[in-house]
């Protein structure tokens, strides 16, 4: 497996973030890019632009306005994985590719859960709890599987303390409720994966990848959530040898809430 970089970044629509996704492109100079909340249909896709900036070969999963996922890579793919509907919604929030070398990447965009933490009263959030769920079985049945794999995305948990601005005050908040902190960590476990962020930066150290538009001094003031996630089999863990999170594209002109998170994989 030949070394090569790869980023994640909800781009939270893709044609209005071109102009920031080429600035990404020639400042960190990525090999495979994956994509969340793309929101454009796959016939309306950007497909001629990106191939401009290198990325001739593409696996688009898209819809009109909502969520989206893609992979766009400089280098072939040896497969592409198959279109699964999670959870029982074909909401386009799961691509995954094989490259030649044998590393296996997938990219996710899971549901947010809406305003309130409370399945019962809150279809959203039985989704999202649901969604995970079944992540969880699909990372247990690949579990002894000693190919590298990497996956990324945006996860919609902040699953540690610090992982928020705030925790004691976010206890409630949808994203890092113990419920979903739970889910997530089940996930981990049923997968036997690593948490590459926290691999990288202590727990005790804030760590943050998303901070909301409602509030305009949110980045400012460091209001942040990480929501955005690079997780790994041991084998595709083993091969991870830099991880950064690229907070400048948050004070770029037009700029998503999220921030890519790159990874080097030697």
């Amino acid at each position: 497996m030949s070394a090569l970089t790869l980023a994640t970044w909800n781009v939270n629509s893709l044609r209005q973030r071109l102009d920031g996704l080429a600035r990404l492109v020639e400042e960190k100079g990525p090999d495979v890019l994956c994509l969340q909340e793309t929101k454009v249909r796959d016939e309306e896709f950007p497909a001629e632009e990106i191939k401009a900036m290198g990325f001739t070969h593409q696996v688009i999963i898209g819809q009109k306005s909502y969520n989206g996922v893609a992979v766009l890579s400089r280098r072939p793919f040896k497969a592409v994985g198959e279109r699964r509907a999670w959870w029982g919604k074909d909401d386009c929030r799961h691509a995954s590719v094989e490259l030649d070398g044998g590393l296996e990447i997938h990219n996710f965009y899971a549901p947010s859960g809406g305003p309130t933490p409370d399945p019962e009263k809150n279809e959203k959030f039985a989704h999202k709890l649901g969604f995970y769920d079944e992540m969880a079985q699909w990372a247990a049945d690949r579990k002894n599987d000693d190919r590298p794999m990497i996956l990324v995305g945006d996860l919609n948990i902040a699953p540690w303390e610090n992982d928020v601005w705030n925790h004691k005050k976010l206890l409630r908040s949808v994203g890092h409720t113990p419920t979903e902190t739970e889910r997530f960590q089940q996930l981990l476990a049923s997968g036997a994966l690593t948490d590459v962020g926290r691999r990288f930066v202590p727990e005790d150290k804030p760590l943050y990848s998303w901070w909301g538009y409602r509030f305009a001094q949110s980045f400012e003031k460091d209001y942040g959530w990480r929501l955005d996630h690079v997780l790994a089999n041991a084998a595709g863990n083993a091969a991870i040898a830099g991880y950064e999170v690229f907070r400048d594209t948050r004070t770029w002109e037009k700029p998503s809430d999220h921030v890519p998170v790159i990874v080097k994989v030697a």
